[in-house]
């Protein structure tokens, strides 16, 4: 499988380098605690100040801590939260997720009151569009007829849902909005582990794989029981071949925090122009992709066999992929099959099912004959 290459000699970081790396993640997070420790002894103080009078807050700026809050999570908020518990904010939170959905004032003969459906409008383009300001909001509007909307009142009904100014919301540019903004040119790696039954007992195999995040296609690079660097070069070399590599057109490829994707593999990617998007330690949602056909092939197939030696294993999980791809739906993709499209259904046809595995995983059609 491998394939020869040359490559020029890489060269490490100075050993000074990387403890001044190393020194300066650290300042940085010493110095974000020192920044939230002063901001609650802050509030602490203010709240001295105001004594037994109930801080009120109005209800845009309840709509913008309850969004904020959830996003932070609860164990954060603990350590943070002043002005109410976390519990009351979690509260504010799914009452916004309540009133978003209450369509008991949507109810009534004729079309909805135009204020409600400008209302609506706005704060949809608001969200969409981060850096659109007041102005450009206001025009939007104006293209679709509604000549009367001024930018005061824009900001007023921003302001009244919780929704920040553009330059706030310009930063708010978040990862599931740039993985749409790529699809086609984005991939995810990633790592999962078979404990495989052998002569010598059990022994734990590496299985790395990519998946292209807008068709959802993945392919096997490979599997070993101790991967190192050359190892991981030659899977670089395999993903980057010109004819038939994975990677080829591909310009983003998520990694995680893994020390097998070593600096010599990631240079190897940009010196093929793709580059590598290192996700911060201890964030799998954000290769959520990968993680997902992890535990589809967990929870489908390997957890449900017992791998009898690496031949074994090779073979599940290529006919688990001839299921995933050819014979599976997948609801991300509005419930299609990856590859080909199931032949028009014969009402008169026998119903025939294709087994894999010895019938662990099944695809059911009907006869076109």
């Amino acid at each position: 499988m491998a394939r020869a290459a040359t490559t020029s000699a890489e060269t490490l970081l100075p050993l000074p380098l990387q403890f001044l790396a190393a020194w300066i993640g650290m300042w940085l997070g010493e110095h974000q605690a020192r920044v939230i420790e002063y901001q609650r002894a802050e509030n602490a103080a203010l709240f001295e100040r105001l004594g037994k009078h109930r801080l009120r807050l109005t209800d845009g700026e309840r709509r913008r801590l309850a969004k904020l809050g959830k996003a932070l999570g609860r164990k954060a908020l603990q350590q943070v939260a002043t002005i109410a518990t976390p519990d009351t904010i979690f509260r504010w939170y799914r009452e916004l997720v309540k009133a978003k959905y209450d369509g008991s004032k949507k109810r009534g003969p004729g079309r909805p009151r135009k204020a409600g459906e400008i209302v609506r409008l706005l704060v949809e383009m608001a969200t969409r569009n981060t850096t659109w300001g007041y102005t450009r909001l206001r025009d939007a509007l104006n293209n679709l007829g509604y000549k009367m909307i001024g930018r005061t009142t824009v900001e007023r009904i921003l302001s009244e849902h919780g929704i920040e100014p553009a330059p706030e919301r310009k930063r708010q540019y978040s990862w599931a909005t740039f993985i749409k903004a790529h699809l086609g040119g984005i991939a995810g790696l990633d790592f999962f582990t078979v404990e495989v039954v052998t002569v010598l007992g059990l022994v734990r195999y590496h299985v790395l794989f990519v998946i292209d995040i807008g068709s959802r296609m993945v392919e096997v690079v490979g599997l070993a029981r101790d991967p190192g660097g050359e190892w991981m070069k030659q899977m670089g070399r395999n993903l980057l071949d010109g004819e038939t590599g994975f990677l080829r057109g591909k310009r983003y490829l998520i990694l995680d925090r893994d020390p097998l994707y070593t600096k010599e593999f990631q240079q190897m990617l940009r010196g093929a122009g793709v580059k590598p998007l290192l996700l911060p330690a201890r964030s799998p949602n954000l290769n959520a992709y990968a993680e997902r056909f992890v535990l589809s092939i967990k929870s489908e197939c390997l957890d449900r066999i017992v791998p009898l030696g690496e031949r074994h294993l090779r073979r599940a999980i290529g006919e688990y992929l001839a299921h995933y791809h050819g014979e599976r739906n997948h609801q991300g993709l509005d419930n299609v099959l990856l590859k080909g499209t199931p032949a028009p259904a014969n009402e008169n046809g026998r119903v025939l099912r294709r087994e894999r595995l010895g019938g662990l995983l099944n695809y059911y059609h009907r006869n076109v004959a």
